[in-house]
């Protein structure tokens, strides 16, 4: 068991709030240099402690690695010969998409598979798409609604 001192406590206290995500603690610890992390929740009420240990090897990832992820494992599939290149930025775990995809329907899927990537904190951009295809064809109705 180690014994405290003052030295060891950082002054204000560095915490996170409850449903801070995993890869953004990372990266506060990282910043802060702390080891570890009090976890409070809305009231300002110690409910844990995040450790450093393996948590920022396994999540906190350089931005060239994940815009790399990004932009072979989820954009690839979505994205023809005839769209317009789509530009991935990462800086500090946070990605800003931007450009032209084939479907309406691959906006939202692309959104949604790049927060998944590990070591992203937050995702936002702009795409637009060459065809809209959330609704029949011909009907100027959305699908499910006729």
């Amino acid at each position: 068991m180690k014994n405290w001192n003052v030295d060891d406590v950082t002054a204000p206290a560095v915490v996170v709030l409850v449903g801070t995500s995993i890869a953004a603690a990372a990266r506060l610890m990282d910043r802060e240099d702390v080891k570890r992390l009090p976890v409070v929740d809305e009231l300002g009420r110690l409910v844990g402690i995040v450790s450093r240990g393996d948590l920022l090897k396994v999540h906190l990832r350089g931005d060239d690695e994940i815009r790399t992820d990004i932009e072979t494992g989820v954009l690839r599939p979505y994205l023809s010969a005839k769209t317009t290149p789509v530009a991935v930025t990462v800086t500090d775990g946070v990605v800003r998409i931007a450009g032209r995809v084939q479907r309406s329907s691959d906006v939202g899927r692309v959104f949604r598979l790049a927060r998944q990537v590990a070591g992203v904190v937050e995702v936002s951009g702009a795409l637009s798409y060459e065809i809209d295809d959330n609704k029949v064809a011909g009907s100027g109705l959305p699908f499910g609604v006729a």
